[in-house]
């Protein structure tokens, strides 16, 4: 983090720490203390709820008859939570969608309309990871920007805006896709200023503008930037339900009343109107509420776990640069693999993975609030024997 980004997260964690001791929801780990004895897991950006404990959960959000059930995912709980990702983002109306591959591939075909080009980045998720499904179903040109960065600048859109409008049969950009964080460069964000100078640009030039906001939630104590923020910049913004708000599948497409409002039928169209997602839409309102209070604590006992690690010798932290949360430990002295047994022996989830066999990737979810960063490096320490 630099200077303005460290300034910004030291606010959000002194705000965090008027949160209740625990932080967390009333029932939110009582099942996994019981069944797995974990403390923390490192492994992902959620709490990696098994089966059991999402039945459990569902049981006891259930219990009083309070959750609504929906009709392919209509009303009910489902509307309850377009309604409060709607508010959280800043924009007119949101839509439930099964999974975020649908709802950023929705997004760009409708805000491409009969532009057919749309500019987004080498590393995202939409060119590299849905077998080219934008192109095939929907005839749109993927343009890509930013190899192996998260980052691409204005003149460099400016100048494919240019060559298209250009060619013997003149073609015009119809959307740009942003992803931030972006997951193939392990959660660096898209720098904010460069998405303003973008989105400034765009408007001028009759561009629409789509975030593909996955794992958006996950950058303000880092940015300092609110989800608010960054949203206002964009036409639509998708928001992952699984990776954090912990529900077994789903995503959330917000934007525009007038072009949210009838997508449940492209969705249905395409194969994606589930006849009951309240299983998913409860669990995801569940976690959603408080959520930005707790990741805020979460990171705040994190930066102090780096902090104490850092000063051992035997410990080396490696930051990402404009990184969110994940970052690397490397072990000195003792493999990753043997040390992430040593690991979960007490309690602690972590896997090996880095550029050396002593490297374990670590990523910062609401478990950490299961403990202090003090009981965290006393059990890192414990397990270098």
């Amino acid at each position: 983090m630099n200077n303005l980004q460290r300034r910004n997260f030291l606010k959000l964690a002194a705000a965090s720490a008027l949160i209740p001791a625990t932080g967390l929801p009333a029932f939110a780990f009582k099942n996994k203390f019981a069944d797995k004895k974990t403390i923390t897991d490192f492994t992902g950006d959620g709490l990696n709820l098994t089966t059991k404990e999402y039945g459990q959960l569902l049981a006891q959000l259930t219990e009083k008859d309070t959750v609504a059930d929906d009709y392919y995912s209509l009303n009910g709980c489902v509307e309850e939570l377009e309604i409060k990702f709607a508010k959280l983002l800043g924009k007119e109306a949101a839509v439930f969608m099964p999974t975020g591959t649908l709802a950023n591939h929705l997004a760009i075909r409708s805000l491409a309309g009969n532009n057919k080009r749309a500019i987004v980045q080498q590393e995202s998720h939409v060119y590299n990871d849905t077998g080219d499904s934008t192109q095939l179903l929907s005839n749109l040109n993927l343009i890509t920007l930013g190899t192996n960065k998260a980052n691409f600048t204005a003149e460099e859109v400016d100048a494919v805006v240019k060559k298209t409008e250009s060619g013997r049969v003149a073609s015009k950009v119809g959307v740009i896709s942003i992803e931030s964080p972006v997951r193939r460069k392990q959660g660096e964000v898209f720098e904010y200023e460069q998405m303003k100078q973008i989105a400034t640009y765009a408007k001028a030039n009759d561009i629409k503008m789509h975030l593909d906001g996955a794992r958006i939630f996950l950058a303000t104590p880092y940015t300092g930037v609110t989800v608010t923020e960054y949203a206002s910049l964009f036409d639509t913004v998708y928001v992952s339900l699984y990776k954090y708000f912990n529900a077994a599948s789903g995503a959330i497409l917000a934007g525009p009343k007038s072009l949210i409002a009838p997508m449940y039928h492209t969705r249905r169209m395409f194969g994606g109107g589930l006849h009951q997602a309240w299983p998913y839409a409860a669990v995801a309102n569940y976690y959603t509420d408080g959520f930005t209070e707790r990741f805020a604590k979460a990171v705040a006992v994190s930066e102090e776990l780096i902090k104490k690690l850092s000063a051992n010798s035997r410990f080396e932290i490696h930051r990402i640069a404009s990184g969110t949360n994940i970052f690397r430990l490397t072990v000195k002295g003792m493999e990753a693999k043997l040390f992430a047994e040593n690991l979960k022996t007490n309690r602690i989830i972590a896997r090996a993975g880095g550029p050396t066999p002593n490297d374990l990737i670590l990523q910062v979810n609401e478990s950490l609030l299961r403990s202090s960063a003090a009981e965290l490096e006393s059990i890192f320490i414990k397990s270098l024997s």
